[in-house]
């Protein structure tokens, strides 16, 4: 029993371990068909991907093949074209060198020509010179005269002949280039007012304020006067507080410091607050708001004429003739319109029309300080000018604008026509036809007063009498006595602003007639 349960027991082993190993060889089989598989698998894409990179590599070569063909295409056409065109160039340079060769012939044939033409013309003025010789010799013989002393009776009897024609003609011609002159000057003095027609210019500057009611002068005036007092020394202006009802008064000879008051009072009235401390707060708010304005207005003026390159003080002193007015014309107005018609009048004649226009615009930058400075506003705005690096034509047209000085420069006869023109046209200044035309009689009547005097005008809208002496009557002292009289009488006995020029003349004026 015992052995055969040990016979069992091992064959019991010797089954499962053959069972085993007969699994480990299945299994063996198995992995190895997978592996084959798999190698079998790669081998396939590998030759796939082969195939592919060769197709790529087959492509590629295709593509360069075929760009190097189109290369070689475009370079052969290139040296086509090259070979073309030195080709046509080769034909037309042997076409200009039959040209050339043509040319040469036909100089060639010219100047053999010329040549026969100039031993012909030499031939002449030998046969020429003989036969002037003969003549002389001939001449000589029969009036027994050298021909220097020929020559001389020739020209003596000449000169005789013409000169009473040459006194004549030269009157004519000065009279015909004095008729012309006047006429183009006419014509072109026209057709510029004709091309800068501005509105009128004329200003209303006032020196009164109005007041609701006139309790109100009593707070203006304050407790003993300290707030006008106050409102005066603050402003530098004088406020004149009488009976007319509704009405304050603010006088002074500074427009800028005038306007300055002018808005401060409106202010301090408005508000109703009028003591020392508010009014020196409201002065100094309207100081700035000015200063702004004449910056602002000096820098429009100049862009408006297209001026550039002006210096800050001379924009500032541009800005504060906005505030002045001549003949109720404001003069910053005046300025720009001036600057217009010189710009045009220069143009017109051929000249530098910007330069003309900054001339024009600063002519009368002088009465922005006349209240300042001691002088007329001529002088003072050439001082100026020249201070600040202005050109020597502008300076001098300030200054000789009103034909004070001898004229150096042509810009300053156009800005004074221009200025003439600007203060003279219609509508320009604001004054009465009476009033006018009462101050031009008396102009020239109190020049008529003076003895030798035949005739006295009145021009340049008052500005300027011309008067007319006889030459018999009068010699040069006594002219020059009789103007400067004539300019002492109209200081002593007439009121105006501004300046009168008088000019007397004195000629001598001869006529024939030819019967």
């Amino acid at each position: 029993m015992g052995q055969t349960e040990l016979f069992f027991g091992l064959g019991g082993l010797l089954l499962g371990a053959g069972a085993m190993v007969l699994y480990s060889l299945l299994i063996g089989r198995g992995a190895q068909a997978k592996a084959q598989a798999i190698l079998d698998e790669g081998q396939r894409q590998a030759d796939s991907k082969i195939r592919d990179a060769e197709s790529s590599i087959k492509e590629m070569e295709l593509k360069r093949e075929a760009e190097a063909e189109r290369m070689l295409s475009k370079s052969r056409e290139k040296i086509h074209q090259r070979e073309r065109a030195l080709d046509k160039r080769e034909t037309l340079l042997e076409q200009q060198g039959e040209g050339l060769k043509k040319q040469e012939q036909f100089i060639e044939s010219t100047q053999n020509r010329l040549k026969v033409k100039l031993d012909q013309i030499s031939q002449t003025e030998k046969d020429l010179d003989e036969v002037l010789k003969k003549q002389r010799t001939q001449l000589h013989e029969v009036t027994g005269l050298s021909k220097e002393e020929a020559s001389a009776q020739l020209l003596k009897l000449l000169e005789d002949e013409l000169s009473d024609e040459v006194g004549g003609r030269i009157l004519r011609h000065e009279k015909m280039m004095q008729e012309v002159c006047e006429e183009k000057s006419r014509e072109i003095l026209l057709m510029t007012m004709q091309r800068y027609a501005a509105a009128q210019t004329s200003d209303h500057t006032t020196s009164t304020v109005d007041i609701p009611s006139d309790e109100l002068k009593g707070r203006i005036i304050g407790r003993e006067g300290r707030n006008i007092r106050a409102f005066e020394k603050e402003t530098g202006i004088d406020v004149i507080i009488d009976d007319t009802p509704g009405v304050v008064i603010v006088s002074g000879f500074d427009p800028v410091r005038r306007e300055i008051a002018r808005r401060s009072l409106e202010q301090l009235i408005n508000d109703g607050r009028i003591h020392p401390s508010r009014i020196e707060e409201v002065v100094r708010e309207n100081e700035n708001e000015i200063a702004d304005v004449i910056r602002r207005k000096g820098t429009e003026a100049a862009e408006e004429v297209g001026v550039s390159g002006l210096k800050k003080p001379v924009i500032e002193l541009l800005g504060r003739l906005h505030f002045r007015t001549s003949y109720s014309q404001n003069v910053l107005r005046h300025s720009v319109e001036v600057a217009f018609l010189s710009g045009m009048l220069a143009e017109m004649m051929g000249m530098d029309g910007d330069l003309a226009r900054r001339a024009g615009l600063l002519h009368d930058i002088g009465k922005a300080a006349d209240h300042d400075m001691e002088g007329g506003h001529p002088k003072i705005g050439a001082d100026l000018l020249k201070r600040h690096g202005e050109g020597e034509e502008v300076v001098h047209a300030a200054f000789g604008h009103h034909d004070e000085i001898l004229i150096e420069y042509p810009y300053t006869v156009i800005v004074a026509t221009g200025d003439a023109c600007s203060a003279s046209r219609p509508g320009a200044r604001r004054e009465s036809l009476d009033r006018y035309i009462k101050r031009m009689e008396e102009l020239e009547t109190i020049a008529k007063e003076f003895n030798g005097v035949r005739r006295a005008f009145a021009v340049q809208a008052g500005r300027e009498v011309r008067v007319i002496v006889g030459a018999r009557d009068t010699d040069d002292k006594t002219a020059a006595k009789t103007c400067r009289d004539i300019a002492e009488a109209f200081q002593d006995r007439l009121s105006y602003p501004g300046e009168i020029k008088v000019v007397v003349i004195r000629e001598s004026r001869f006529t024939e007639l030819a019967k």
